[in-house]
């Protein structure tokens, strides 16, 4: 997919150091240990929320491991950090540039998520968190916090490769940010409250719809978008497929447990979204 430089009027981002994890010798903790925590985070851990108050007890024993002199910045700076800051910066920017003009019409309040690259562990709004809870949207600060790095265990432990891939990952963490500024995301979290017993089926409707999101986003984009690129979506869509995760970990497949939905769920709702281009039609609610 052939995205613009972004715009440094247009985006909100940061940049947190790392830390040093016990034994390990330095800022992150081996690709191993991440894919085995990030097949638990897809599949058990649905809500970022509760996977992060998971780890904090974890990152309270390491604080005091952390390395002194840690880098922070704030600004467009960050983006030429890397190769996929820069491409992060660039997906940040068109998502903005795509979703804030349709609340403008629907005169619906919007403001920007800000994108917080980390490597090794981040304190956010929602408690201390490392790279082993993945892409997380944290609806407490309105920020959506990225490890590079998990690009890398995508293609490498997931099979999920390429630029449109990585675009769909974040597309699909600033469809929270959608779900959280409509209200949303408050009603569904009181409605799991009051109904423990659909709180599983509430949370696959919210992942399914931030995966519809990201294909509207795209769909939005279509003039930028290149051969195999759909391809990759769908890959990285069925790669997360709650029922591939648990059957590729070695375990029953249990439905009862299903947080973001089957792969044919993912797939089924990322193509509603690439296909209308309206995010009137990811109702994922519907029948529930």
């Amino acid at each position: 997919m052939k995205l613009k430089r972004f715009n440094p009027a247009n985006i909100r981002v940061s940049r947190d150091g790392g830390g040093r994890f016990p034994g390990g010798g330095g800022g992150k903790i081996g690709f191993g240990t991440i894919i085995i925590a990030i097949i638990a985070y897809f599949v058990f851990g649905a809500d970022p929320m509760q996977t992060v108050s998971t780890l904090d007890g974890i990152q309270q024993q390491t604080a005091a491991n952390r390395v002194v002199g840690q880098s922070s910045a704030q600004g467009p700076q960050v983006c030429d950090d890397s190769a996929y800051a820069l491409e992060a910066c660039n997906v940040l920017s068109s998502l903005n540039e795509t979703w804030q003009p349709l609340f403008q019409r629907a005169k619906v309040p919007f403001e920007q998520p800000e994108l917080k690259l980390y490597s090794g562990q981040v304190s956010s709004g929602c408690g201390a968190a490392s790279s082993a809870a993945g892409p997380f949207y944290c609806p407490a600060d309105q920020k959506i916090y990225i490890d590079t790095s998990f690009y890398d265990t995508m293609k490498r432990q997931l099979g999920a490769g390429g630029d449109f891939a990585r675009y769909y990952v974040m597309a699909h963490e600033y469809g929270h940010h959608i779900q959280k500024l409509t209200g949303l995301a408050d009603q569904v979290r009181r409605a799991q409250q009051e109904s423990p017993q659909a709180a599983n089926r509430l949370q696959v409707a919210m992942e399914l719809q931030a995966d519809c999101y990201a294909g509207v986003w795209a769909a939005k984009n279509r003039n930028q978008i290149e051969p195999g690129d759909m391809e990759e979506g769908m890959t990285a869509a069925a790669a997360i497929g709650d029922d591939t995760l648990q059957r590729n970990a070695g375990g029953r497949v249990n439905p009862e447990s299903f947080t973001h939905g089957t792969s044919a769920q993912r797939m089924q709702w990322l193509k509603r979204g690439i296909e209308t281009g309206n995010e009137d039609r990811c109702d994922t609610f519907a029948g529930l």
